[in-house]
């Protein structure tokens, strides 16, 4: 669920998916989602890589991480919720680029590997559950259900957003999107402060 709702949360990525749909068509948008899945979980598994290897190095890195966790957490929320209260935004004046099958799954790559938002996310959702003995293995799961999740959601963004006008009631919606996103990261943070999560 959360995998999910961090991928449904307006942004660059979000951006850059609904950009080259509507100047490049469906292939276009299907390819940069491929590619900003493929990035995303890469991300997510060398996130998960990175916090267990830190944990096995220091036992007080979980304390770190529990309190970092939380501060990223509140962050995000009061991000989200300033933006959902901030209401719908224009939906007009929207760039048309042009661009081939390639440069879309390029550009749905890059944003994923380079958005420091997804690396915040990924400190926060992963800090409450990698131990420093998790297995290879989990860690692997955790970066293709990144993977699977991010791309169906913005395959299925593009293919959507590929009839009718769809976009701009999508874009009017992206303040509720917001909103949600940001009560949800209150309620994990006072979670993982109270040790619940």
């Amino acid at each position: 669920m959360v995998f999910t709702l961090g991928a449904m949360s307006p942004g660059p990525s979000l951006a850059v998916v609904l950009r080259n749909t509507i100047s490049g068509g469906r292939k276009q948008g299907i390819a940069t989602g491929i590619g900003h899945g493929i990035g995303f979980g890469i991300y997510a598994f060398t996130a998960a890589l990175g916090l267990a290897t830190a944990l096995s190095v220091h036992s007080g890195v979980e304390v770190l991480l529990k309190w970092g966790g939380t501060l990223i957490l509140l962050w995000l929320g009061i991000t989200f919720l300033s933006h959902a209260i901030n209401g719908p935004k224009d939906t007009d004046g929207l760039v048309e680029i042009e661009s081939s099958g390639a440069t879309g799954f390029l550009q749905g790559f890059f944003i994923a590997i380079f958005n420091p938002k997804i690396l915040a996310w990924m400190l926060a959702l992963y800090s409450p559950f990698i131990e420093a003995d998790v297995v290879l293995s989990t860690l692997i799961g955790m970066g293709i259900l990144g993977m699977v999740i991010d791309g169906t959601w913005y395959v299925t963004v593009a293919s959507f957003l590929s009839k009718g006008d769809t976009i701009n009631t999508i874009r009017r919606k992206a303040h509720v999107v917001d909103g949600a996103m940001g009560v949800l990261m209150f309620v994990f943070a006072g979670l993982l402060v109270t040790g619940a999560l």
